[in-house]
């Protein structure tokens, strides 16, 4: 299991320097295929600069040919790709006495490669207050068809309680966008709420909108007492929702427990 778990971690890193490599590209809309190369001189990065993390640290956070700074953007998604994946791999017990099912597998890589759009979205929405199409259309579109596949394997009312909770999730934002008329919040928040539903189901997925404001409203405290910011300040609410939809797709259970427990009379 370590050993496996070692090798899900540095996965997990490497897909984080793809996924740096994505966001940038999409900043400068700029095509995904193509070598690695600076943001800052454009030259052509060699394989020893390649290393996630490592290539990082080795150069002291610079650029080889021209000693720019490269942004810490770059080891903390990468560092944090491979801990989530580990976390995912970890937290569904993929892994039994019985060995590791071509179903579990599947399961698997579908969860990962939404992990990953989502920490596209968080990065993106993060530096731009803006949550891109491309990579969360096709995503709610994989995700639905791999729910729809499910029915196979399980029952339809599972399936039902997927599309009532991306349902419920996305016309909760729909009210506050339309009545707000996106003042409040954006519409990408409406359609980030669906692939939540997907991914989580009812119960997690009311969990994770707590967990989002919760943490929205904390943060926002925060930088009201000590960066200067004002009501008016626009702060993007993709990240805490994404935020929220992690920590309920790994302990959603244990904090509904917890919630029920705490005010059971």
């Amino acid at each position: 299991m370590i050993i496996l778990s070692v090798f899900v971690f540095i996965f997990g890193v490497c897909i984080g320097s793809f996924l740096n490599c994505l966001i940038y590209r999409m900043e400068q809309n700029k095509k995904a295929t193509g070598r690695s190369f600076c943001p800052h001189c454009k030259h052509i990065l060699s394989w020893q600069d390649l290393f996630p993390v490592f290539s990082f640290l080795l150069l002291q956070g610079k650029c080889r040919y021209c000693q720019k700074k490269i942004s810490w953007q770059y080891p903390i998604v990468e560092i944090s790709t491979g801990v989530l994946f580990i976390f995912i791999f970890l937290s569904f017990g993929f892994v039994s006495d019985f060995g590791f099912r071509a179903s579990d597998f599947i399961k698997l890589c579908f969860m990962l490669y939404i992990a990953s759009v989502l920490i596209i979205i968080f990065v993106y929405d993060l530096k731009h207050y803006l949550i891109p199409e491309k990579v969360l259309f096709p995503a709610i579109f994989i995700y639905l068809a791999y729910r729809l596949s499910e029915i196979f394997t399980s029952n339809f009312a599972s399936f039902g309680s997927y599309i009532l909770a991306a349902a419920i999730a996305s016309g909760f934002f729909w009210v506050i966008w339309f009545f707000s008329r996106g003042k409040w919040m954006g519409f990408g928040d409406v359609e980030l709420a669906i692939l939540m539903g997907l991914l989580l189901g009812l119960a997690n997925v009311l969990a994770a909108l707590f967990l989002a404001f919760f943490f929205g409203a904390i943060i926002s405290l925060i930088l009201l007492g000590f960066y200067g910011k004002n009501l008016k300040s626009e702060v993007p609410f993709g990240p805490f929702l994404i935020t929220g939809a992690f920590v309920a797709l790994m302990w959603g259970q244990q904090i509904i427990q917890w919630y029920v427990q705490l005010f059971k009379i």
